[in-house]
Parts: structure tokens; sequence; C-alpha cells
């Protein structure tokens, strides 16, 4: 948080915190200072509201009609970008609140997703001030390509947004926040802060790699932040085999011995979130070395060559992502076995991966 400071921060802890645990990772960033989480839906909002979890709620990708009552009644804070939005939550909030409730607009300046039009901005900021019931508290839009430095997309992205406050002065409203920046952006991209930034998945330990688009000085490419990944991924060794030069590892026979090899079954497959698209390229960290992926993943097992390690066992501790000794697998790494990115491999963890959460020592 100081090192955006002043703006205000707004913790991203959608899908489930990026696979982490939204409950515990937004209990663990509420004690930390966080006076935001950033969820999807209503659904994630009332969660963490029923779980305790005491500071403001954004729910970033607006709400079902039906579900605006328990919107207001949970003290989440909706985007709308719809008139239909406004109108749901002023039949909602009017015998609710003893004040009026807070939204924020979502625009699009260029993304093409969610968001109002652009255009449409002064009549629905006009709109929902003079409501009787609801306060414009803030305005946020999304960028398409934050982490590709020169892209031509998030300059224009960026010059619209820097218009809003102009037109919303002359539309008489000012709403206190102001929010473009996600974790590219807060990395790389410091003029887009404004009074508020929602930091995601570099809460977790990632920085993004910046691609280049035309003629760029490398001095310029921003330097990461100083994070470490908090999530370690582990398994156990379950059975080990000997076998021949010639042997026909797993499912369709993907990879063949070339020499005699040590096989070991490890517990975790595609159904654990452990991407198919890693066989035979990836590695795990068995007894502080590297052990390469043989065969191909399937559901529930994988199948490891320990040929070149010795003493394992079964039962023996295997990390797929974290450090040991002097190795170390990150979700960047799977991502790029898999052709994926780091965000889909920390999302893909199933819930049948039991969460073990560690207390840090105290400061």
């Amino acid at each position: 948080m100081h090192h955006v400071s002043p703006s205000a921060v707004c913790a991203v802890v959608k899908c489930d915190a990026y696979g982490h645990g939204v409950v515990q990772c937004a209990r663990a960033l509420e004690q930390e200072g966080a006076q935001w989480v950033g969820v999807t839906s209503a659904e994630e909002g009332l969660l963490l509201r029923n779980a305790g979890v005491a500071c403001r709620i954004l729910v970033m990708a607006g709400f079902w009609r039906g579900e605006e009552e328990a919107i207001v009644s949970g003290r989440l804070t909706p985007t709308v970008w719809t008139i239909e939005h406004v109108e749901l939550l002023e039949r909602a909030a009017r015998s609710r609140v003893d004040r009026k409730f807070p939204v924020h607009i979502k625009i699009d300046t260029g993304m093409g997703r969610l968001g109002l039009p652009f255009a449409d901005l002064p009549k629905m900021a006009a709109r929902i001030a003079a409501s009787a019931v609801l306060e414009l508290e803030g305005v946020c839009s999304h960028l398409a390509s934050s982490e590709v430095l020169q892209a031509a997309d998030a300059e224009a992205q960026i010059a619209r947004f820097s218009r809003i406050p102009e037109l919303l002065r002359a539309a008489g409203v000012q709403p206190r926040y102001r929010h473009l920046a996600n974790t590219a952006a807060i990395v790389g991209r410091p003029e887009t802060w404004d009074n508020m930034v929602r930091p995601g998945l570099v809460l977790y330990g990632y920085n993004l790699p910046y691609a280049v688009r035309g003629d760029f000085d490398e001095q310029q490419i921003p330097k990461p932040l100083p994070v470490t990944p908090i999530l370690s991924w582990k398994t156990r060794v379950i059975s080990l085999r000997d076998f021949p030069a010639g042997q026909a590892i797993g499912y369709n026979g993907t990879f063949v011995t070339k020499t005699p090899s040590r096989i070991a079954v490890i517990a975790a497959g595609y159904g654990d979130g452990f991407r198919r698209g890693m066989s035979n390229k990836g590695r795990v960290i068995v007894r502080n070395r590297y052990a390469p992926m043989v065969g191909n993943i399937s559901m529930d097992l994988s199948t490891i060559d320990v040929t070149a390690i010795p003493g394992v066992a079964v039962g023996d501790e295997v990390l797929l992502i974290g450090a040991s000794g002097q190795c170390s697998v990150t979700a960047e790494d799977q991502a790029q076995w898999a052709d994926t990115i780091p965000y889909e491999i920390t999302c893909g963890l199933s819930p049948r991966v039991p969460r073990i959460y560690l207390t840090s020592p105290a400061k």
C-alpha cells in the first residue's frame, strides 16, 4: 500500500482470491489495513460479509436483477452501467438506508467489454446525482493492454479516462473515487493511479511480464515489485516402479523410457488444476531436486521420472509450486509449460485441493 500512497487500495480477491481462498485472504488483507476489497459478484461479496469481513466491498461486474436487495442489505458497493441498475437499486435502497447508498459507474473507455458507453457518462452521472437515495461515489474503467508497453489502445483508454473529471464537473458531479489501474498499471503506469488502484495478482506474489510494441529503451521497462509468491502447492509420491528401456508411460504412451528408469506416480492431475498441457514439459521438486514430468497428465494422477534422485520413497513430498533447496517452480513456470497465463494456473486450482493457511510471525 505504501507503493501507491496516497491512492486508496481496493485489494482484488475475486475468483476465490485467484485460487488462494477468498475468505482467508480478505481477512488477512483487512488485518493489514485494506479498506476495500474487490469481488466479481454479489455472491462473492455476501460470502465475505457473512464471514465477518467488515471493510468496503466493491462488486466489479455488476449484479443480476433480483440481487439488489441483498446488495443493499449486505452493504456492498456495486458498479453500475445501465439505467436498470440504477432503478433497481433505488427501489431496494429507498426503505433500507438512512443515507444515500453509494455506487460506482463502470465506463467502457475502449475495452469493449462491460461498461457504460463513454459518451453517456454525463447523462448517467447527472441521473444518479439527482437520485434521492443513491450517491455517485466513484467512476472506474479497465485497461485491455496495461501490460503492453506503447500499446496504442492503452494510451487511448488512459486519455479518455483522464477527461472524466472535467466531464463530471460540467455535469455538476464530483465523485470521491476514480480508479483505472490494475496490477500491470500499478507496476508500470503510475500516471494511471488516480486516487484508487485495484491490485490483483501482485497481491499474491506475482509481477507480470511486460510486452513491448515498437522501439523501446530496455531501461524504461518497469522494474518488478519486490514480491514473493505466497502459495505452495504440494502432493506426495503414491507409487514407485522401475521400468526397462522401451516402456510406454501413461495414456497414449506419449513418453517411452530410453533407458532403465524409476517412475513415480504422484497424487495430482488435471482434476486438481494440474494442467494437462504440461504433459512431458513441466517439472516438479522432490528431495530438493527437479524431476521431469513424463507421460500425459491424467485426471487424478501424474508421472515423474525420479531415476536421478537418490532415495525417493512412497510418501515423499512433491512440490508442484514452491521452492526447496536451490529449486523453484512458480505459477509463471507452469503457465509457460501449459501455454497460458499465471492467472489461469492459480485460478484453476480445484476446490478439492485442501488449503492450509499459515500465520506470519509477529512483526
